[in-house]
């Protein structure tokens, strides 16, 4: 599955029928959200063009919000995600360290760093989806809890799903 025209097509619509279908219905006290979709959006090709990225973030973020109707949060925090993607790759990685149509991957990066590129693009993403979801400050303790126990639940099912289906050279 290595033609490209093929593999994101199918790539986003499984990760999207997780999240829909799954992930949605699923309650965990309230705390724990898991958005397991943005792992699409970490797997686009590093030198991909960056509007084309910033604008596959916005169609991945708001398919979202239609089934969730959550009326564009998904959409703007999974720009913000895209938005930070090439800053926080330069930060831990050399840009040299990537082909053209190469994407971030686990037998590319390693699992150290694979977790780290994940764990803080995914706190960006859940700090701006809870932050604009509550527009409110007076329960910011509540709010911290649900980003960090869903920052970490959902970096755990990214690096799960990464490690399952990562073939081995």
């Amino acid at each position: 599955m290595n033609n490209p025209w093929f593999k994101y097509p199918f790539r986003f619509v499984v990760l999207m029928l997780l999240q829909v279908l799954v992930l949605n219905n699923i309650n965990l006290g309230g705390y724990i959200h898991p958005y397991i979709y943005v792992l699409f959006i970490l797997l686009l090709p590093v030198r991909l063009n960056k509007n084309l990225v910033l604008f596959i973030a916005f169609f991945t973020g708001l398919t979202v919000d239609y089934f969730g109707n959550t009326l564009g949060l998904h959409a703007g925090a999974s720009v913000l995600l895209a938005f930070a993607r090439p800053g926080i790759l330069s930060l831990f990685f050399k840009p040299i360290d990537f082909g053209k149509n190469e994407e971030v991957s686990l037998l590319k990066i390693g699992l150290g760093g694979f977790a780290r590129y994940t764990f803080v693009l995914v706190i960006l993403h859940h700090s701006a989806l809870f932050l604009f979801e509550t527009l409110d400050f007076s329960n910011f303790h509540y709010t911290l809890l649900r980003i960090g126990l869903s920052s970490l639940v959902t970096t755990l099912g990214v690096l799960i799903v990464m490690v399952v289906f990562t073939k081995k050279k």
